[in-house]
């Protein structure tokens, strides 16, 4: 009985660190970045990178390139920037954002299962 508790009590904790506590590395893409483009793979239940640091006043393209079969990875969504777009499966997807203001900006899938943001600088 002890066991399946501690058991049950190491799962709580996994559970609250994923969700509310982990924090994934944020990317920053400067001016040396310009002429690359920022590929962000939605595979495994993530994106990766999930965190990306971009200056501010300047329109990006973010390529998105969709690994995982999941229906909720189907889509990726910008709530602030009005832009929701599908992902196809095993292929590259060019989103186009426009200049954005200082500030963070979330984007996710439909069920806001996959997460991400992009810190404006």
């Amino acid at each position: 009985m002890l066991v399946i508790n501690l058991i049950g009590l190491g799962l709580i904790v996994l559970i609250v660190w994923w969700f509310w506590l982990y924090k994934p590395e944020t990317k920053a893409l400067g001016d040396e970045n310009d002429d690359e483009d920022i590929v962000i793979t939605v595979e495994n239940g993530v994106y990766q990178p999930a965190s990306l640091s971009v200056p501010a006043g300047k329109a990006i393209t973010l390529v998105f390139e969709r690994k995982d079969a999941s229906p909720c990875a189907a889509t990726v969504q910008f709530p602030d920037l009005e832009i929701s777009e599908e992902l196809p499966l095993n292929k590259k997807l060019a989103i186009n954002l426009p200049a954005m203001t200082t500030g963070k900006y979330a984007f996710h899938c439909q069920m806001q299962m996959y997460k991400g943001e992009l810190i404006v600088k």
